[in-house]
């Protein structure tokens, strides 16, 4: 039998409790389904990356050729690295 999820008085007292606690000792994991929340946009973070002037000059060729913006494309450069890092 798997053990009683607790009241929470707010987010943040049932963030500690998750944080101190093992999920699997409260869920059988094993009855999950997969849900795919396509209409949620990830949040975004501004950062600031140097790169080689060419580098930049190659990507946006690349961009190009697909018409979609440089930044995009580098995005989905990095998604798909990160993945297949990953994955292996």
């Amino acid at each position: 039998m798997k053990k009683k999820i607790p009241e929470f008085k707010n987010e943040a007292e049932e963030r500690l409790f998750w944080q101190q606690h093992d999920s699997s000792e409260y869920f059988d994991w094993s009855e999950a389904e997969e849900v795919i929340f396509s209409k949620l946009k990830p949040t975004t973070k501004t950062i600031s990356i140097r790169l080689p002037e060419s580098m930049i000059e190659e990507l946006k060729l690349l961009a190009n050729k697909r018409d979609v913006p440089y930044q995009s494309l580098l995005k989905i450069f990095l998604s798909e690295r990160i993945d297949s890092e990953l994955h292996q």
